[in-house]
Formats: structure tokens, sequence, C-alpha cells
């Protein structure tokens, strides 16, 4: 009787042992899958120009040489492009302009204040502004801007230097 429910116990062990392998395994494999095939989409931007003459013959055909013509693909800023409900309020510093880069956001003024010297001794027109946003259970959040622009690809610059110090900055479109 021992003897029976131990190698039933043995079973069962070895049994969820290489079941767990398994899901594992395949949760690389769909990651390797889904790698595969954005590399093959990528590869597809490539794109060639066959000449048809007006009796819809193919110039390939006989002793004319076409050239293929291949496109590389446009650089599209999927920047991630934020706007608050309700609008902000310049607390310190100048106006906004229609984009901005926020580098902290903050419940208490005394805090985005310090920041917002701190950028400003490094150059940056640094700014804070109030919203009357609900995060958190916390209403009316003080976010400090660290530089502000007319268009979007200027801030996206400005936001990709201040990465590397502030990693979550983002960008605001003041309406």
């Amino acid at each position: 009787m021992k003897t029976s429910l131990v190698l039933g116990l043995t079973l069962c062990s070895a049994t969820l042992l290489f079941t767990g392998c398994k899901s594992q395994e395949s949760a690389y494999r769909q990651a390797y899958e889904k790698a595969k095939a954005q590399e093959q989409n990528n590869a597809g931007n490539e794109t060639s120009v066959v000449a048809v003459n007006p009796n819809g013959q193919n110039y390939n055909q006989g002793n004319v040489a076409v050239t293929p013509v291949t496109t590389a693909p446009t650089a599209v800023d999927h920047s991630d492009v934020r706007t608050i409900e309700g609008g902000v309020t310049v607390v310190k510093g100048e106006v906004l302009r229609a984009y901005s880069v926020v580098v902290g956001s903050f419940v208490t003024l005394a805090n985005a204040e310090s920041l917002m010297s701190t950028l400003q001794s490094k150059g940056c027109a640094a700014r804070v502004v109030k919203t009357n946003e609900t995060i958190s259970g916390h209403t009316g959040w003080f976010r400090v801007i660290a530089s502000s622009y007319d268009d979007k690809a200027s801030a996206a610059r400005s936001r990709d230097e201040l990465k590397s110090t502030y990693a979550g900055a983002w960008l605001l479109y003041n309406k």
C-alpha cells in the first residue's frame, strides 16, 4: 500500500515538473515567433518598380536593363503626447507653448519648485504648472516642465535629451 502511494506521488510530481517546463518553453517560442514576424514585416519595406511599355510588355524582357528602386522607411515620430483634462495653470515660470516636456509630477509645490530650481540652474526654462487631475485619490498635481515649444519635433528632441536624466519624461500638449 505504501509502495503504491509513493509511486503515485512520484508520478504526479514528475508530471507536474515536466508540464511546467512546456509552458515556459511555449512562452519563449511565442516570443521568438513574434520577433521573427516583426523582422519579416520590417524587411518588407523595400519596393521595386518594373517599367512597362504601352503594349503592356515588361521592359525587362529583352536587352533593356531596369534598376529596381528601393524606398527607405520614413521616420515617424510616435511620441507619447498626453493632454490633461481641464488644462493646466502656470504657477511659476513662463507661459506654456503647444508642446511641453514634463519631467516630474508632485503632490506638494515645494518638491516641484525644488526640481524647477535644479533645472533652471542647468539652463532650462523650467516652470511649474498645476492640474485639476485626480490621481491615486489626490486632486491637484504639480507638474514640472523642463521646456516648452511650438512644434512637436523640437519638444520630442528635448525630451529625448532629458530622458537620460529623467527617464519618465513625456510630452504634454497644451490645447
